[in-house]
């Protein structure tokens, strides 16, 4: 199985660490051509107004529009939840948004560099106790659609941090930046099922 990174800006080398460690092979993708025959894709964590550009000037943004519409599951975490949502309350008018799953968004949402954070999260449907997060310059999400699942809270009835809807799957904290794979686990039994 051969998953994608958008390889523009962010977590590359640490999303392609924790995909070889759960069996899969890593490809990063910066142009068109990079995006055939993928089993899946990550949109890492970095900079969301930044990638949005990059995007754009690397001819990605229709290509990689029309796999994720055509059923290419994908895993978006901290901005990559950010570009794959439905709606970003205080980006830039000519921000990019896939509208890959039913989210309203606001990016920095829980503050800027300095308030970044760690906490366990309880995860639904996932063994061996909580998943450590980690929040820098994460997103906040403000709505959640009827179809959106929401795996994981921050405390207990707290902002959605952990959300999937079908083959999407996003979180605003860094499940890249610690050891503990269970979420790239989880993003590699979503294609699976959805026979990719």
């Amino acid at each position: 199985m051969e998953v994608g990174i958008l390889a523009l800006q962010g977590d590359v080398a640490e999303h392609a660490s924790a995909l070889r460690d759960v069996g899969v092979k890593p490809r990063p993708v910066r142009v068109p051509g990079d995006l055939t025959a993928l089993a899946g894709i990550v949109l890492p964590g970095g900079e969301s107004t930044t990638m949005s550009l990059l995007l754009g000037s690397s001819g990605l943004v229709g290509p990689l529009a029309e796999e994720i519409a055509s059923g290419l599951p994908a895993f978006g975490t901290c901005a990559g939840m950010i570009l794959l949502a439905s709606s970003i309350l205080d980006g830039k008018p000519d921000q990019l948004a896939f509208g890959a799953i039913d989210l309203s968004v606001r990016r920095n949402g829980f503050g800027r560099q300095l308030d970044s954070f760690e906490r366990d999260i309880e995860v639904a449907g996932l063994g061996d106790g909580p998943v450590h997060a980690v929040f820098i310059r994460a997103p906040l999400v403000e709505s959640v659609g009827a179809h959106v699942e929401v795996l994981g809270r921050l405390g207990d009835g707290g902002s959605p941090v952990l959300c999937r809807e079908g083959g999407i799957l996003v979180s605003a904290f860094h499940p890249e930046l610690t050891p503990d794979r269970r979420l790239h686990r989880m993003f590699v039994s979503i294609i699976e099922e959805r026979g990719r």
